[in-house]
């Protein structure tokens, strides 16, 4: 199993990863796309391969994603990890790492796709936000979800405030699900996500 992970900016979740050692005996390399970004610092002090290929020095999302693709295949990687990466990826993008690529989103999807997602949940009057890993299909957030964490909305609750008790349930939630793929549990196939040999039918909590 060869890991993959993909981030944009200060890598709170890949260090979740690089803080379990079954996950971070795994992980093959970083790629980022935005020079000085502090995931860049914590994959070198981890001693990991990581790599930069920068959105500003392409011509076009397709140029951007072809060399993301190049760069992310020299690894070979099994699974591929989105972890704070702040780019919306095309269909032949998401097509290429079919079944194998993960996001982490801050709602209980399918509610709240997209941004803003902690002021959208306290302002609709929810009495729960929350956290999802999906596989990443073409439409925007919008892949099977995998597993979910919930983290209750406390009376006059600020978006800054909720959004700092979902990431502890991120950091959480995703080596739990990451974990569950490297130990054979959960599995990736045809015919949609299976935890132990059943079909997904509702997140799982983990």
């Amino acid at each position: 199993m060869s890991i993959v992970v993909l981030a944009s900016g200060g890598g709170s979740n890949f260090q979740a990863l690089l803080d379990d050692p079954v996950i971070a005996a795994k992980l093959s390399a970083l790629v980022c796309n935005r020079p000085g970004a502090g995931c860049l610092q914590r994959a070198a002090d981890a001693g990991l391969e990581c790599a930069l290929v920068n959105h500003q020095d392409y011509d076009g999302r397709a140029n951007f994603e072809r060399a993301l693709m190049q760069e992310i295949d020299r690894y070979q990687p099994t699974l591929l990890v989105l972890a704070g990466f702040m780019r919306i990826l095309e269909a032949p993008f998401v097509n290429h790492y079919a079944g194998r690529m993960l996001n982490i989103h801050p709602s209980l999807l399918p509610k709240y796709k997209g941004l803003n997602t902690h002021q959208r949940a306290i302002d609709a009057g929810d009495c729960a936000a929350g956290v999802s890993v999906h596989l990443v299909t073409a439409e925007l957030d919008g892949g099977p979800v995998i597993g979910q964490r919930q983290v209750p909305i406390e009376p006059d609750d600020s978006a800054q405030a909720l959004a700092s008790r979902v990431l502890v349930a991120e950091h959480q939630l995703y080596p739990a699900v990451i974990r569950a793929v490297l130990s054979g549990d959960l599995v990736f196939a045809g015919g949609g996500p299976t935890f132990k040999g059943q079909p997904i039918a509702q997140p799982l909590p983990f």
